[in-house]
């Protein structure tokens, strides 16, 4: 049973486990739903039932983002609202954005990290962000514009067939995404088409070294919530490769299962899931 079944019924994650059916439509549905629901609620985790943090019930405690590796400049640039609580890490940490880049948030949500690298690439550059719920994108852009950026640029779409034009981006970023995603090799594919040659992938997601439990694969409010969807580390290894990156680099973040532990109390899918940096580079 999920903790969004034991806390409340499975109304708040949009899926009845017992009918729901794990197709990549029923998980779209699942995950788009929830994310509609975080974004147009009044408050911090209104309409989530699954305890502090997380993809789950967002947590937008500047201590949390903190942990996650943002600086307080990162968090006080931010337009207010933009941080959702939804990361898992700071893709950005890792990127190493220069001034005058094109970067591409996948599943930019309401901007949060979009906003940290326009702000590091500068005038010059461009962030792009793509997300597939309407109402993520209407936030982002509505923040943008109530903010005065005008660097970014965000376009509904799924990250499995994204509208932007292949080798046009520097750098891919994205924060506890690619989890979420039905068909993660597909994605993996789209994000080394839009690289130009020499780009890099810089994200932050969760993985797992272990096979989860059926019924929790299964779950499309765990999925929803950034624990069914995690990928086998061996699985992401061979994406990657076989997209074509180069120097490929996973580093699991053992320290993460302390704020894990908290997406779905009781359950100890801290013990099956963990945080990680996932780098790479397109030849």
């Amino acid at each position: 049973m999920s903790c969004c079944a034991k806390k409340s019924g499975t109304e708040c994650c949009g899926a009845d486990k017992s009918t729901a059916q794990t197709s990549e439509t029923a998980i779209r549905d699942a995950v788009r739903e929830h994310y509609a629901r975080v974004v147009t609620s009044d408050k911090s985790g209104s309409g989530d039932c699954c305890g502090a943090g997380s993809c789950f019930a967002p947590n937008t405690d500047q201590n949390y983002a903190q942990k996650l590796g943002y600086s307080a400049d990162d968090l006080a640039a931010a337009p207010d609202r933009a941080n959702l609580g939804l990361g898992c890490g700071n893709p950005i940490k890792v990127a190493k954005l220069q001034p005058g880049e094109t970067v591409l948030d996948l599943g930019s949500g309401a901007g949060f990290d979009a906003f940290i690298a326009a702000r590091a690439v500068g005038p010059t550059g461009l962030v792009i962000g793509v997300d597939m719920t309407p109402e993520m994108i209407e936030k982002a852009t509505a923040n943008a514009q109530k903010s005065g950026h005008k660097n970014v640029d965000f376009r509904l779409g799924q990250i499995e067939d994204m509208p932007v034009e292949s080798g046009s981006v520097d750098v891919v970023i994205s924060n506890c995404v690619i989890n979420l995603v039905p068909n993660k090799r597909k994605a993996i594919e789209e994000s080394y088409r839009v690289l130009r040659s020499g780009g890099r992938l810089a994200i932050s997601d969760v993985v797992t070294n272990v096979e989860l439990p059926e019924d929790v694969r299964r779950d499309l409010a765990l999925y929803a919530g950034c624990l069914a969807g995690a990928t086998p580390v061996v699985d992401l290894q061979e994406y990657l490769k076989s997209a074509g990156f180069v120097d490929i680099k996973i580093s699991p973040k053992d320290e993460s299962r302390e704020f894990i532990k908290d997406w779905a109390p009781g359950l100890k899918l801290e013990e099956f899931v963990v945080s990680a940096h996932i780098e790479a580079k397109k030849p």
